[in-house]
């Protein structure tokens, strides 16, 4: 495809295409940066990459069924101020040394928001600054900076959302855990995807809390695939450390349906088991639907899953994590808000009550 100053020129077929910009809905702001340009200008250094790859293998272990420690991955909805997701994961990093023999935390730092609308903060890969207009070129660079600060500092490898599949180079060498969400994992670029990927991932299930898509996500992100990405065919070996995230669902009456119960749990186990897949795994979301975004019934669901894996072998094999929204403050506020750690999207539990929420799932365990 070649560019000229008015119009796009598409050879190659029986008569030359061509397409006037003014038909079409782009305007071209700024060229962004290659992977390498990145990776170059904000450099991760070989200790990082050591804890990192050592995280890596820790966190495969628990997927795998090696290790019995329990997975609790958590942070707020969004990041969007790199200070306070650093003095958030600094905190959870001193909560670890205490529990690290039972749990393994994982923060989450997710700097891409998907809208169900389409309207609002889109995270600081979009908007690097909430209050300013987006810039994604800046925010690729900021949520490197921030991931690489945490990472450095905290010796905690973090877990982000795939809300744009060509987007992960930019943070594959500091990632230990990857989502695909409720609204993607259909997608058949974001399962492609994530079948090249060699750190765990995990696949929620739609909004319309259909079982049967999240499986099928699961399952063919476990499997070799040659496809186009970026700008190259590639092939890809299979992820089969790609397992299943249990967030809840929303019937045709936009009603909350819960699917962390005990019934839901088994019911997802056995489908699991039918289909034969590498490292059967469920994660349960405590928050979105499953707590009808009640914030502050996270803890009870938490306890609630324990409870139905002390009850029952299957589960005891196959839950093998959570996933809590949590931040400095409980609740949340508008995007112009100045409270420091308080979410500007979904509310978030506050630091209290994730502390205890954690020394408890240690205690249970």
């Amino acid at each position: 495809m070649a560019a000229t100053s008015n119009s796009f020129v598409v050879a190659g077929l029986s008569s030359t295409l061509i397409i006037q910009e003014h038909k079409m809905g782009f305007t071209y702001l700024q060229k962004m940066p290659t992977v390498e340009e990145i990776l170059q200008s904000l450099p991760l250094k070989s200790e990082c990459t050591a804890v990192k790859q050592q995280r890596d293998e820790e966190i495969r272990q628990v997927i795998a069924g090696v290790s019995d420690r329990f997975l609790v991955i958590i942070g707020p909805c969004s990041a969007h101020d790199a200070n306070a997701v650093f003095e958030y994961v600094s905190r959870l990093a001193r909560l670890n040394e205490k529990v690290r023999d039972k749990l393994i935390i994982i923060p989450r730092i997710y700097t891409n928001k998907p809208r169900t609308t389409g309207e609002g903060y889109k995270g600081m890969a979009h908007q690097p600054d909430p209050t300013k207009a987006p810039d994604v070129a800046e925010g690729i660079r900021a949520i490197r900076r921030m991931h690489i600060r945490v990472l450095g500092e905290t010796h905690l490898s973090a877990a982000d959302e795939m809300l744009y599949p060509e987007n992960y180079p930019y943070l594959a060498d500091i990632l230990s855990y990857v989502t695909v969400g409720a609204r993607s994992v259909e997608n058949q670029q974001h399962r492609l995807t994530i079948s090249g990927l060699d750190v765990p991932a995990g696949m929620k299930n739609p909004t319309s809390g259909d079982i049967e898509v999240m499986l099928n996500s699961v399952q063919a992100a476990q499997l070799p695939h040659v496809f186009v990405y970026r700008d190259s065919e590639v092939h890809t070996t299979g992820n089969s450390y790609a397992h299943s995230i249990l967030r809840g669902a929303v019937n045709h009456y936009g009603q909350c349906i819960h699917n962390y119960h005990y019934e839901d749990l088994i019911g997802c186990a056995e489908r699991y088991e039918k289909r034969g897949l590498a490292n059967p795994t469920i994660i349960v979301d405590t928050n979105h639907a499953n707590s009808n975004k009640e914030y502050r019934e996270q803890p009870r669901i938490a306890q609630e899953i324990m409870e139905s894996m002390r009850q029952s072998p299957m589960l005891k094999k196959i839950v093998r994590g959570i996933m809590v929204e949590s931040y400095l403050a409980e609740g949340s506020q508008k995007p112009d808000g100045q409270e420091f750690g308080k979410s500007i999207t979904d509310p978030c539990l506050g630091w209290e009550d994730t502390e205890k929420l954690i020394v408890n799932l240690a205690e249970a365990l």
